[in-house]
């Protein structure tokens, strides 16, 4: 009889250990920075996700470190510039919000028959629409999750070449070593593997275009939602984010939809770049003075010191896309910045940073051989002249300020200001020359 044989201990699986340092600094640091994130939004407020009109607007200003940190942060920016005293008057409606949601669930009604329908009168290369659409289920608990299951049925419609409809997916694009979940309003996928945005807006198409401002601002959006759909598509084998976005409109007033194809190539290679000149925000919180908070909680004088800790990059066109951009204008002012004035102005000032010194290198102050100080004491002699010209002249006579009568040399009088429209007088050449801007003869 054959000896049993007593059975084998098992063997023991070794535990997996502690990760490497170089494997566990990135999860440290991810962790630590939303702690920081957290501690500057402030303990009890809910962090405000940012979406793709204001990653837009935030792609349109990179230098601007404190609408990138506070973004970031998801700080609400117009609850802060309430509690600043410099609430911001602007802001969709009520009414523009009812209509947009009326008539975007209109155009997606029927499972997507009338979206689909206009993509393919546009886009599909004629012929009929196609009679199956495949319209996943994207629900999904959190961003995260949402994100994951769009991911998975863009990859699964890809591969199974069909026409596939995804109302509302969620996209993860990195912005400032921050991840960003951008939610567009649909997006096509093409039985080739082409991968379509497509963005519905309540402004009208009337005769086929549609305010040329509206339509710059949708595309610029759109823009941001197809470099997050490259992200995936360079994952995902056979995929091509497209760079032509239907847009979908209202037609001529009524609540019927229209469409037209927007090539976004321009909006999204300028997007692109900007968002790579962006700070990291864990450099520009790294920076801050310890206890900075954003809390709308706190005192107005603890959050205008703790605004003004972080940089800001003021310009008037801030005034229709941030809405802390009042609270920066009245800073800018108050400390004479010529970034108030505008971009240009400030590109041509060079070095002279504020309105002091603006004014005194058209004085007596600055070096001559300087280009902009020999520009500013030319700008300030024509303007004496010109001023010295006004006063020469009787009330009440030819080129009197007020009457509008025209100098001599036929140029013909502006109403108010009493010189002439701008190219019809010449100056003479004894006077010499004429004022900028007028073109009238100073005698």
């Amino acid at each position: 009889m054959p000896e049993r044989r007593a059975p084998r201990a098992p063997r023991p699986v070794p535990s997996p250990g502690p990760k490497p340092p170089h494997e566990r600094e990135p999860e440290r640091r991810g962790t630590t920075l939303r702690q920081r994130l957290a501690e500057l939004r402030g303990p009890d407020v809910a962090p405000r996700p940012l979406d793709a009109r204001a990653l837009a607007a935030l792609a349109a200003n990179p230098g601007c470190r404190r609408r990138a940190l506070l973004d970031g942060a998801g700080v609400d920016k117009a609850a802060l510039a309430e509690a600043l005293g410099s609430p911001a008057p602007f802001g969709q409606s009520q009414f523009a919000l009812v209509r947009g949601n009326s008539f975007e669930a209109k155009v997606k009604a029927d499972g997507g028959t009338e979206l689909m329908r206009l993509l393919y009168e546009h886009l599909g290369g004629g012929g009929p629409p196609p009679d199956e659409v495949l319209v996943p289920d994207l629900a999904a608990a959190g961003p995260e999750g949402r994100s994951a299951r769009t991911a998975l049925a863009l990859r699964e419609a890809t591969g199974a070449g069909c026409w596939a409809l995804l109302d509302h997916p969620m996209l993860t694009l990195d912005v400032a070593g921050s991840p960003v979940h951008l939610e567009p309003d649909a997006v096509v996928v093409h039985p080739d593997g082409t991968w379509t945005v497509i963005e519905i807006k309540s402004f009208p198409m009337v005769d086929g275009s549609a305010d040329a401002a509206k339509v710059g601002a949708a595309a610029r959006q759109s823009a941001v939602y197809v470099l997050a759909l490259e992200r995936l598509a360079e994952l995902t084998e056979g995929a091509e984010a497209g760079h032509r976005v239907l847009l979908v409109c209202p037609k001529d007033f009524s609540n019927l939809p229209t469409a037209s194809v927007v090539d976004v190539r321009k909006q999204r290679a300028v997007t692109r770049r900007q968002l790579t000149r962006l700070t990291r925000i864990e450099d520009i919180a790294a920076a801050l003075p310890e206890g900075t908070t954003f809390d709308p909680a706190c005192s107005a004088r603890e959050l205008d010191a703790a605004v003004e800790s972080v940089g800001a990059a003021y310009a008037p066109e801030c005034l229709s896309t941030c809405e802390l951009a009042f609270h920066c204008r009245a800073k800018a002012r108050t400390a004479g910045a010529v970034e108030a004035l505008g971009r240009s102005v400030r590109g041509e000032l060079g070095g002279l940073t504020t309105v002091g010194a603006v004014l005194a290198a058209a004085g007596k102050e600055g070096d001559p051989a300087d280009p902009t100080v020999a520009a500013l004491r030319r700008a300030a002699a024509l303007r004496a002249e010109a001023l010295e010209c006004v006063g020469a002249f009787p009330t009440g006579g030819a080129g009197a300020p007020g009457n509008g009568a025209a100098t001599r040399n036929g140029g013909a009088g502006m109403p108010g200001s009493g010189t002439g429209v701008p190219g019809s007088g010449t100056g003479v050449p004894a006077a010499g020359g004429t004022v900028p801007g007028s073109g009238a003869a100073c005698r």
